[in-house]
């Protein structure tokens, strides 16, 4: 999945890269640009009809509460959607959509994140 995104950008920005092991703030960075992208997968989206959002994990600020990108490629498994964090944010705020306490499959603790229709979601891409 990374791959496939870093060959899309790499079309227009040749020099694109993944950056390799665990760098939280972000999963690909264009030189060219500046612009870093982060990398996120929902495959159980398309069965719940819902985007996961994650803000916090173990107790801390995560994914969207601490990115550094400027751009996210969510892959449901059957598509892309390119959204800035600002316009993820907007959603979350302009549809009333409330957070809450999950456990994923394989997780070892629980989460807070938000689960956005993806019709809603789809509404906020690029």
């Amino acid at each position: 999945m990374e791959n496939d995104v870093l060959a899309k950008v790499r079309k227009k920005h040749p020099c694109a890269t993944l950056i390799k092991g665990k760098w939280k703030p972000y999963d690909l960075f264009i030189p060219e640009t500046g612009q870093k992208i982060e990398i996120k997968a929902d495959w159980k989206s398309n069965d719940t009809g819902n985007i996961l959002i994650e803000l916090e994990m173990f107790g801390k600020l995560s994914a969207l509460m601490t990115t550094e990108a400027d751009l996210w490629v969510v892959f449901t498994g059957k598509e892309y959607l390119w959204v800035k964090p600002s316009r993820i944010i907007e959603c979350i705020i302009f549809n009333n959509i409330r957070s809450r306490e999950l456990t994923g499959t394989g997780d070892s603790a629980s989460k807070i994140a938000c689960l956005i229709p993806i019709k809603t979601f789809k509404a906020y891409c690029l």
